[in-house]
């Protein structure tokens, strides 16, 4: 009898058992559920959306649109624009026409490096888009400083200018000097540094940043002297540059549209010869700086920052030098006398 029982309560335990516990299975800790969660969601890749799809199948044959594209892309928003200029830019099929029939008023960082835009395309964006503040024409060996001329004109708001690359950007970089560089309107002002915004012409007065990784020491120091309101090749740290931190635009390792088609399917363009470059890692926290690190970058950033300075001291002391010396000859104050009378009376 008692046999019999007890084979039928194995019976029903054995029917109550359940044989999948992971299906069932449900954690009594609702913090490691939720953290189980998050794990999950991190190391699962989530597939591409539609709209990058699409994309990424209007990029692949982007050729064969390009003679009617100036129609197709007249509804497209400023951001779409900007990812089919991104894939243009990588299959090598960037060129005037291309720019013309995608700029919009919109954008803020365009990046045509290494493309086939000429002085015509870039003053056409420029005209179009005059709220850029960041632009990267490196390796474009058809725009000349005459580009760099209008693109400075028209962009009021530009603050970062990327540049140089290969000789021909390399030698427009050099002759845009006389681009950048204040013209006084009043000639009788003692130094440009002393006068006011308007009273300086033809010059991109919100220009703040200028990469050009390779420029020589001549061209460094002619920026530095005459320009000492841009800085060139700025690298990143915890203190800054005058109060300002570096901007991601105006570091030479972040291509500026890698953000604009990291979404998209990279054999878009990998098949035309183009290799992305990796992202470089993220800065480090400030408080992972060595304290000699720290001294050694604030040590920069102060050399920097005087440096304007004491060039502005230095041609002041040549001039009161020169007219004390001028000054201690009789023959010599009598010319300048007659000198200034003489441009007295004129007036």
């Amino acid at each position: 009898m008692e046999k019999g029982k007890a084979i039928v309560s194995s019976t029903i335990a054995l029917a109550r058992l359940d044989l999948n516990p992971k299906s069932n299975f449900m954690p009594q800790n609702p913090q490691f559920q939720s953290s189980r969660t998050q794990l999950e969601r991190r190391t699962t890749k989530s597939p591409p959306s539609l709209l990058n799809l699409c994309l990424g199948v209007v990029g692949s044959h982007l050729e064969d649109i390009i003679p009617d594209l100036a129609d197709i892309a007249l509804d497209f928003p400023p951001e779409i624009k900007m990812v089919l200029v991104a894939i243009a830019r990588r299959r090598k099929l960037l060129k005037d026409d291309v720019i013309i029939a995608l700029a919009d008023e919109c954008w803020e960082v365009l990046d045509l490096s290494s493309s086939d835009v000429s002085n015509f395309g870039l003053a056409k964006v420029a005209e179009i888009c005059g709220s850029l503040r960041a632009i990267d024409i490196s390796r474009c060996d058809s725009i000349t400083s005459a580009g760099v001329s209008e693109l400075v004109q028209h962009c009021l708001s530009l603050e970062t200018l990327r540049c140089g690359g290969s000789r021909n950007s390399d030698r427009t970089a050099r002759r845009c000097l006389d681009v950048l560089k204040p013209k006084l309107n009043d000639i009788e002002g003692d130094s440009w540094e002393e006068l006011r915004t308007e009273e300086i012409g033809n010059v991109a007065v919100t220009l703040r940043w200028l990469v050009w990784p390779k420029i020589d020491k001549d061209s460094l120091e002619e920026f530095s002297t005459e320009c000492p309101r841009i800085i060139v090749n700025p690298k990143p740290s915890p203190f800054g540059f005058r109060g300002a931190q570096v901007p991601w635009e105006a570091l030479p390792d972040i291509q500026l549209d890698d953000s604009i088609v990291k979404d998209i399917d990279p054999k878009t363009w990998v098949t035309w010869g183009f290799i992305p470059r990796a992202m470089p890692s993220p800065l480090s926290s400030p408080t992972e700086l060595p304290m000699a690190e720290k001294f050694r970058l604030a040590f920069e950033e102060r050399d920097t920052r005087l440096a304007p300075k004491r060039a502005k001291n230095a041609r002041q002391h040549q001039r009161r030098a020169a007219r004390e010396w001028m000054m201690m000859d009789a023959g010599r104050k009598a010319l300048a006398l007659a000198s200034q009378a003489g441009r007295s009376l004129h007036s």
